[in-house]
């Protein structure tokens, strides 16, 4: 018990804590990660460089490139670098990638206490990082492979190192801490640079009496924090083939510092002063009353712990961690992602800030915890000598007890109420992925390709983080979108094909659910090939509308007076012709070289009103004829689903509809 009273046993076991708990959350509250689709980027890389590669060379690129990949003339770079991602392969290696958050919560929390050690004492380094591991910001993105927190991690090395370089005198510590920035450089380097800053000038200020241990342990801090510098502009001479040029740049010239015109990807907005403004003040005022721990409650004591420390006089060092607020806070002011993360500025529910925080500004926990805790002992010595005062000698003890059990019920249920919210909304998205997913949960489809569709773009992996690929294509199922089909059969051509389909809008982040389905996929060859398919129309059903297009032509027809669509298409190198024995004529459209033909039926009520069929063939010409892949099947019930959300899916509907295709080669 007597080693339990011990400050660094203490935070230890809070380290401890901390890691099993951000190791729970991960499995429990993102189990197919987050709404931010980063995630699968970092893990991708990940496995990359578990295989020892810097490149992934797909065999049909323009099929297999994942989000935030850019295309160097067929091989694939992540537009991040290559540390957060370092960092969780070592869970890889340990068996589970999740196993690395776990390890970067508890570092995390061992180097808070550390640095507010060096900075104050060691009981006030436990609080901090008891208050640390109960803020919500801290909990919900270490669960999460994004690369903010590890790159705090490492933020905290240098800072924990630094001071206790300058205080003890110690070449290998400030080693240590140049190699830390360095690391974080590396990682974020506009991150690390403004955590660094009030760090740096509070270097120069020792420097100022030129006393030579001094320079030489300040200069081998910037040594070596130099040499974090040196990896990474070498990197990106390897991926980007010049030094100067960070893969982000290359994805995106104007996703960067600075006021102007910023884009990315199609997107992109005027980020003037005043809107970096409204928005910083928008996410500070988040920060400070949602991601903190215990919301304005903890707020208020960090700021009565700033007062105190500013009153008892705060040396160069406590400034220095104090220069954090400061610099994280403007430097940020210069970033347009500050607004792109908050979405809509008139919602305060929209953005992706409502499910991960103010994730730019997490290096503000280090300066709020420190002075958070020394908020709280300056409460409890009011307290204490407040009960001392108003209470006799035999019952301070107990008044005490009372007290601390009154304040941590207080604290901790506050706490646990503001970190609940987050939590709780996420799980809130993890409910609709669980629906989503279900089909790979309860089908095994090793051996397979799969191909997914679209609705964010021509991008693996976005929205589908869950479902990514081994780096050399090669293992398990691959997964690919649904271009250049018939390409990726060639590079496949002895495995099964599956399509992954699905009804509804994919919106999990609005709390909107979709009904998946996997379809069976046959590759069919031949002169020609032909569909049948099969539509059930309802009673009320008057008259069916139909157009058969290739993209580029379209033909139409009319059908009345069936209960049952009947309907033929057939395919060869030349034409594809739409026939069955309800169509007052049968109409033709020429084949295309490679790409779909479609039928598009529209079942009229008499009111205007009504559901439209759609049956979408995949087809290739070949030197010998024709080849087909089963066709994609929809049931419009709204024209903006149709392409994507509005899936047939089999016994789901009202009766009457009714959906079917069956596809095989035709006679010559």
């Amino acid at each position: 018990m007597r080693r339990l009273r011990r400050p660094g046993v203490q935070a230890a076991l809070l380290a401890a804590v901390g890691g099993v708990a951000v190791f729970a959350l991960a499995h429990v509250v993102f189990p197919y990660h987050t709404s931010n689709h980063d995630e699968a980027v970092y893990l991708q890389q990940a496995a990359m460089l578990l295989e020892g590669q810097l490149f992934m060379d797909p065999p049909v690129t323009e099929t297999f490139r994942p989000w935030f990949f850019v295309d160097a003339g067929g091989k694939l770079y992540p537009k991040y670098t290559p540390v957060a991602a370092a960092t969780f392969a070592v869970g890889g290696l340990l068996g589970g990638y999740r196993i690395a958050l776990g390890l970067v919560a508890a570092a995390t929390l061992a180097l808070t206490y550390l640095t507010v050690r060096e900075a104050f004492d060691g009981r006030t380094g436990v609080v901090a990082t008891a208050l640390l591991l109960g803020s919500p910001l801290f909990l919900v993105d270490a669960s999460v492979f994004l690369s903010y927190v590890p790159t705090t991690m490492y933020n905290l090395g240098f800072a924990a190192a630094y001071l206790h370089a300058d205080r003890t005198g110690s070449p290998r510590t400030a080693a240590l801490a140049g190699l830390s920035i360095g690391l974080a450089f590396f990682s974020r380097p506009y991150t690390a640079v403004l955590f660094a800053t009030p760090f740096v000038l509070h270097a120069l200020w020792s420097l100022r009496a030129l006393d030579p241990p001094v320079v030489a342990r300040v200069g081998l801090t910037a040594l070596c924090g130099l040499a974090g510098v040196g990896v990474t502009l070498a990197y990106n001479a390897v991926v980007t083939g010049d030094p100067l040029v960070f893969p982000y740049q290359v994805f995106a010239p104007n996703d960067g510092l600075g006021f102007g015109r910023r884009s990315i990807l199609g997107y992109s907005r005027d980020f003037t002063p005043a809107l970096s403004l409204t928005a910083n003040a928008e996410l500070l005022s988040k920060y400070a009353t949602r991601w903190v721990v215990a919301g304005p409650l903890g707020t208020l004591v960090a700021a009565l712990g700033l007062w105190t420390a500013t009153r008892r006089g705060l040396d160069s060092r406590r400034l220095a961690l104090a220069g954090v607020l400061l610099a994280v806070t403007l430097g940020n002011l210069y970033f347009w992602g500050t607004v792109n993360m908050l979405g809509d500025l008139a919602d305060p529910t929209d953005g992706l800030v409502r499910f991960l925080g103010p994730y730019y500004h997490v290096d503000l926990l280090l300066p709020t915890v420190a002075f958070g805790a020394v908020g709280v002992r300056r409460g409890w010595e009011w307290v204490r000598t407040t009960v001392e005062e108003r209470v006799e000698p035999d019952r301070v003890r107990p008044a005490l007890a009372v007290a601390v059990v009154l304040l941590a019920t207080l604290g901790g249920a506050t706490a646990v109420a503001v970190a609940a919210e987050p939590v709780g909304d996420n799980l809130e998205v993890t409910r609709q992925y669980e629906q989503a997913y279900e089909p790979f949960e309860t089908d095994d489809f090793a051996d397979s390709v799969v191909f997914l569709p679209t609705p964010y773009g021509d991008w693996l992996n976005h929205p589908f983080q869950a479902l990514r690929n081994d780096p050399g294509f090669d293992d398990g199922t691959v997964y690919a979108m649904q271009h250049r089909q018939f390409a990726v059969v060639d590079a496949y051509p002895d495995r099964t094909y599956y399509r992954y389909v699905f009804r509804g809008q994919w919106a999990p982040f609005l709390g909107l659910s979709v009904e998946p389905h996997v379809q069976r996929v046959r590759v069919v060859e031949g002169g020609a090939v032909r569909t049948d398919v099969s539509a059930g129309l309802p009673g009320e059903a008057e008259l069916v509308s139909l157009r058969l297009t290739d993209g580029q032509e379209d033909a139409y027809a009319t059908a009345r007076g069936a209960e049952t669509l009947n309907l033929t298409v057939r395919v060869d190198d030349a034409e594809t012709r739409l026939s069955g024995p309800a169509l007052d004529e049968t109409v033709t459209v020429p084949t295309p070289n490679s790409g779909p033909v479609a039928v598009n039926a529209f079942v009229d009520y008499g009111t205007g009103a009504g559901v439209t069929y759609r049956v979408v063939v995949p087809v290739e010409r070949t030197e010998t004829g024709v080849r087909a892949l089963t066709p994609r099947l929809e049931m419009c019930r709204d024209q903006r689903r149709c392409g994507g959300e509005a899936a047939y899916i089999p016994g789901s509907h009202r009766e009457g509809i009714r959906l079917n295709a069956t596809l095989t080669e035709a006679d010559s």
